[in-house]
């Protein structure tokens, strides 16, 4: 059964790996601003291009590190969010039932939990997964400074 169904009041608890991939995109869409101001066209009336090889391939390997950290994230943030939700969920739906029963959640004075060691858990398995996004933007920023020239005559 769907999480905003069976669990409404833990919708927007839901709603984080979904910003996280989002974040995910912004951080392609960033590489792919820089690289286009980079790009330049051939001179007119010459045919010369400043753009060289090297600068092609630096760019490629930017947008394939960007792209491909960006993957591995955010399969590893669905993953997390898809375990971590389930597992949220079936204690909410547990404790719940847990009251209807008439159990209170005081196990012999102890402080009792309000639920949200897991959702925490959960959230920072969620963050360490999306670094590895971030990680791919920062080397394709280092990537995208790469710069040769071609000059006329050579």
């Amino acid at each position: 059964m769907a999480m905003g169904v069976r669990s409404p009041e833990l919708l927007m608890k839901n709603i984080i790996p979904v910003v996280m991939a989002g974040v995910l995109g912004i951080y392609g869409l960033i590489v792919c601003v820089i690289l286009n101001g980079k790009m330049v066209k051939p001179e007119s009336g010459t045919g010369f291009a400043g753009y060289s090889q090297y600068n092609g391939f630096a760019h490629l390997a930017a947008g394939l590190c960007c792209g491909l950290s960006s993957l591995a994230s955010g399969l590893s943030i669905g993953i997390a969010a898809d375990s971590g939700t389930r597992a949220v969920g079936a204690q909410s739906a547990m404790a719940a039932s847990w009251k209807k029963m008439g159990f209170t959640g005081d196990a012999g004075g102890q402080p009792t939990s309000s639920g949200d060691a897991l959702f925490v858990g959960t959230v920072l398995i969620q963050v360490f997964a999306g670094n590895l996004g971030l990680y791919g933007l920062i080397s394709a920023l280092i990537l995208s400074q790469m710069d040769y020239a071609c000059e006329s005559g050579n």
